[in-house]
């Protein structure tokens, strides 16, 4: 709800309120009420995060890739599709049910025609 809420807040305000971005260098600026790059409900979705840590040339004595730009860590994550991925990934390993279904079962006590009529196991 919470990413569905945050997008739907970013395309009625962020081009009302930034001016805008691109993607090496051109950082979005808050801008006047009514001055941005689009009107209302028209504005792009932004939850993309994007850390490079490194971007550089490569020395020309390097094998096969010197001279080329080298870049470390260029993934650019989505905000709310890491959230949900969390989210399932959490419910999946801690939900107690997933994991003890499989136990139960197996763990079981046997019945037989003898412990059915009596109702207890001890009575064999």
């Amino acid at each position: 709800m919470a990413g569905a809420i945050g997008n739907i807040l970013d395309s009625i305000f962020y081009g009302m309120i930034f001016s805008e971005s691109h993607y090496h260098g051109g950082l979005a600026q808050f801008v006047s009420w009514g001055t941005g790059y689009a009107p209302m409900l028209q504005g792009k979705v932004v939850d993309m995060l994007y850390f490079p840590m490194i971007d550089t040339i490569l020395p020309e004595w390097v094998p096969f890739w010197g001279g080329e730009r080298f870049e470390f860590f260029r993934p650019v994550f989505n905000v709310a599709d890491s959230a949900i991925t969390v989210g399932v990934l959490t419910i999946i390993i801690f939900n107690r049910s997933f994991f003890t279904s499989d136990q139960k079962e197996k763990t079981a006590p046997e019945t037989t025609p003898e412990t059915q009529a009596t109702g207890d196991p001890s009575q064999e």
